[in-house]
C-alpha cells in the first residue's frame, strides 16, 4: 500500500476533469515559479518524510486549490500558543531540578 501523503495536492487535482488538470500541471508550476518536476515532487511528498514545501508556497496552493490556511496539510498540527510553550519549559525545568 502506498504511504500516505504530506499534503492532499494529488487529491485536488484528481478531482479535475482531465482538460482541467493537463493544464493545471502546466500553470500551476509556472504560477508557483517552479519546474515541472518541483511540483510532481511536491505532490509524492510522504507525511513520514524529512523534505517540505516552503510556507508561502504552501498558502500559494491552498490559494489556487480554494483552501483556507492549513487545509492542504494531509496531518494533524499541534498548535500551542506561546503562554502554553512558555508554561511546559518551565516545568520540564521544574522537573530536572528535583
Amino acid at each position: 500500500m502506498e504511504e500516505p501523503r504530506k499534503y492532499k495536492i494529488e487529491e485536488e487535482m484528481n478531482k479535475l476533469n482531465l482538460k482541467n488538470y493537463k493544464a493545471a500541471s502546466r500553470v500551476i508550476p509556472k504560477h508557483l515559479k517552479i519546474a515541472f518536476n518541483t511540483f510532481h515532487n511536491y505532490r509524492k511528498l510522504p507525511v513520514n518524510g524529512k523534505a517540505d514545501i516552503p510556507y508561502a508556497t504552501v498558502r500559494l496552493l491552498e490559494g489556487v486549490f480554494g483552501m483556507k490556511a492549513g487545509e492542504l496539510a494531509n496531518y494533524p498540527i499541534e498548535l500551542k500558543s506561546l503562554d502554553t510553550l512558555i508554561r511546559e519549559e518551565a516545568c520540564r525545568q521544574e522537573e530536572d531540578q528535583k
